[in-house]
């Protein structure tokens, strides 16, 4: 299944709602920043699939493939902590913003074959298509606190 069942109580230093995303997809840099910009409230968190926070976290949840390039949505807003991959850890980052992007739940509701299959396929295409970074780019001073290694 893509939605992980929950494993163990959660870390104290882990933020509540965390996005791991790939630190050397061009693409995947434009999106984390965008989201930096419409998440007003400051509630995500973001760390590279490349780095030690990723490494912890699959140790933690050893369903998490350990070679994903995949977005992972990790939700320990409640007492519990749940990893989304692929089109559903998209899903579950839209429902928490506010305004008009929202909308882009409804797409939850398209079966979830259809849905992974049109993130997989753009996801082997991304770099390719956008390119990739020589390292992960450092976050401005402003951004920092929002990141983990």
């Amino acid at each position: 299944g893509e939605i992980l069942p929950p494993m163990e109580p959660v870390a104290a230093t882990l933020p509540p709602r965390l996005i791991l995303y790939d630190g050397i997809c061009r693409f995947c840099n434009r999106a984390v920043q965008w989201l930096l910009r419409v998440d007003r409230r400051g509630r995500f968190h973001f760390a590279p699939l490349q780095g030690p926070t990723a490494a912890t976290l699959r140790a933690r949840h050893p369903e998490i493939p350990a070679d994903t390039d995949s977005m992972l949505y990790v939700d320990s807003s409640d007492s519990e902590e749940r990893v989304y991959l692929r089109s559903q850890a998209a899903f579950q980052i839209c429902r928490e913003l506010e305004g008009r992007w929202r909308v882009l739940v409804w797409f939850a509701w398209l079966p979830r074959g259809l849905t992974d299959f049109a993130y997989d396929t753009f996801a082997r295409s991304r770099y390719r298509l956008f390119g990739k970074l020589d390292t992960c780019p450092v976050p401005s001073p402003e951004q920092r606190a929002r990141f983990l290694p």
